[in-house]
C-alpha cells in the first residue's frame, strides 16, 4: 500500500505539472501585457483623467468622486490595485462596503474575462455580467444601508480641469518597482497554480472528488449551480479566477462539465469568487465583510437561477 500511495502521488504530480506550466505561461503572458499598460496608463497620468471622466456618477452609489480611481484600478487590474488607491484616501465604513462589494465582483476584467472566455463562456457575457453586476451592486447597497448622504458638499473638478497627460515621476523607478512587483507576482502565481493542479489530480488519483461535490452538493443547490462543479467553486471562492484558472481549463477540456454548467458557475463565480484573502484585504480598510459576501451572493443566486430559468426556456427537455 505505501508504495501504491507514492506512485498514484507520483503519476498526480507528473501529470498536474505540464498542463499547470502550460497556464502559468498564458495567464503570464496576459498578465504582464495589461500590467505593463496600466503602468503607463498611470505614469502619464491617463488613469487620473479616466477616473475623472466617471467620478460623478459615483454619487449614484453613495460614494466620493476620489473612489472613482481606486474602483478603475480594480477594475483593470486588481484588488491590490483598489487597496493602494483607498490606503490613500478617506472613506467610512460604509462607502468602504460599498466600494469593497462593487469591486469584489468586477476586477482583474481583462485577465479573468481571458480566462473565462476560455473555459467556454463568452467573453462579452462575462464583461456584461460582472459590469452590470457591480454597479447594481453599488445602487442597491447605497439605498439599503443606513446613513445614504441626501447631497455632496464636494466639488468634483470639471474633466477639463484636468490633463489628458501629466506625468507622474522619473521613469525608470518607477518602472523598476512595476517590474519587481510583476516578478514576485509571477512567482508566487506560479506556486500556487502548479500546487493547486496537483491537488486536483491528487483527488482524482484517490477517488476523493466524489465526496468533495456531495458535501457542497446542498449549497450549491441552493445557488443553481450543479454538484460537478463543487471543486472549481471551492478553488474560485479559496483563490480566485487567475489562480485557479488551470484548474478550471483542465475540467472544461476532459469534458466534465457541459457548457450549461460552465455559463451557471461562471455567472456565480464571476461576481463571487476569492472569497478569502481579497475579503480580508477590503475589511481590513473598513469594509463590513458578511455585508460584502452576502449582497453578492444574493445577486448570484438570482442571476443563476434567472439564467436557468432562460435555459430552461430555450431547451424545455434539459
Amino acid at each position: 500500500m505505501p508504495g501504491s500511495f507514492k506512485e498514484k502521488l507520483g503519476n498526480s504530480v507528473r501529470q498536474a505539472t505540464p498542463r499547470a506550466l502550460k497556464t502559468i505561461w498564458w495567464i503570464f503572458r496576459i498578465t504582464a501585457t495589461i500590467s505593463l499598460v496600466m503602468f503607463l496608463l498611470k505614469y502619464t497620468g491617463m488613469l487620473i483623467w479616466i477616473s475623472a471622466l466617471v467620478s460623478p456618477v459615483f454619487h449614484l452609489f453613495g460614494l466620493p468622486g476620489d473612489a472613482a480611481m481606486a474602483y478603475v484600478s480594480g477594475y483593470f487590474i486588481n484588488v491590490y490595485s483598489c487597496v493602494a488607491v483607498v490606503s490613500t484616501i478617506s472613506l467610512t465604513a460604509r462607502e468602504m462596503t460599498i466600494l469593497g462589494a462593487m469591486t469584489l465582483a468586477a476586477h482583474a476584467i481583462p485577465v479573468e474575462t481571458a480566462v473565462q472566455h476560455k473555459t467556454g463562456s463568452p467573453s462579452w457575457y462575462c464583461v456584461t455580467v460582472r459590469t452590470l453586476g457591480s454597479l447594481a451592486l453599488g445602487i442597491a447597497l447605497n439605498l439599503v444601508l443606513p446613513g445614504r448622504p441626501e447631497s455632496w458638499g464636494e466639488q468634483t473638478a470639471a474633466l477639463s480641469e484636468i490633463p489628458l497627460i501629466a506625468i507622474q515621476g522619473d521613469f525608470w523607478p518607477l518602472f523598476k518597482a512595476w517590474l519587481l512587483g510583476l516578478l514576485k507576482l509571477t512567482v508566487w502565481m506560479t506556486c500556487l497554480i502548479w500546487l493547486l493542479n496537483v491537488l486536483q489530480r491528487i483527488l482524482y488519483e484517490f477517488n476523493l472528488m466524489e465526496k468533495v461535490s456531495m458535501a457542497f452538493k446542498p449549497l450549491l443547490r441552493l445557488f443553481g449551480l450543479g454538484e460537478k462543479t463543487s471543486f472549481l467553486w471551492i478553488v474560485a471562492n479559496l483563490v480566485g479566477l487567475s489562480y485557479g484558472s488551470a484548474i478550471m481549463l483542465d475540467e472544461a477540456e476532459r469534458g466534465n462539465l457541459s457548457v450549461r454548467d460552465i455559463n451557471l458557475l461562471n455567472t456565480h463565480i464571476g461576481i463571487s469568487h476569492s472569497n478569502l484573502e481579497d475579503l480580508l484585504l477590503v475589511s481590513a480598510l473598513g469594509g463590513v465583510w458578511y455585508v460584502i459576501l452576502l449582497s453578492r451572493w444574493v445577486l448570484v443566486t438570482i442571476l443563476v437561477w434567472m439564467l436557468r430559468f432562460f435555459m430552461y426556456l430555450c431547451h424545455p427537455t434539459k
